[in-house]
């Protein structure tokens, strides 16, 4: 299941420059936390988006964006020492924003009619 809907490079970009280096090299780990965001986003829309993966590219790009923004979102948490005082936390910000923006979309029946 890991990195259907996005790649590695995606969500280690999100996470920034400043991302602990370790962690964004462990592709086990970074493995284990796409195949949770996958998880978490079927959940959150009520649809298994991994069985139903959508053809048009717009909501492939809306499912790879929301699992991207989970990913760096655990990467940044891991360990925000590599970030100005302040930088990590308002990253975190952005990404939970667009990452809740997108589920409340897709959760939608119309959305999920329309894209699928």
């Amino acid at each position: 299941m890991s990195w259907t809907f996005c790649s590695s490079f995606a969500a280690i970009a999100k996470a920034g420059a400043n991302a602990n280096a370790d962690i964004v090299a462990s592709g086990a780990v970074l493995s284990e936390w796409s195949d949770e965001a996958e998880g978490t986003i079927c959940l959150k829309t009520r649809k298994d988006w991994i069985t139903s993966y959508p053809t048009s590219s717009f909501a492939q790009h809306m499912l790879a964006d929301a699992c991207s923004d989970l990913v760096a979102i655990k990467i940044i948490s891991y360990d925000q020492s590599g970030f100005l005082k302040g930088e990590a936390g308002k990253m975190l910000d952005v990404l939970k924003d667009n990452y809740n923006e997108i589920i409340r979309d897709l959760r939608e029946k119309e959305y999920q009619e329309k894209i699928s």
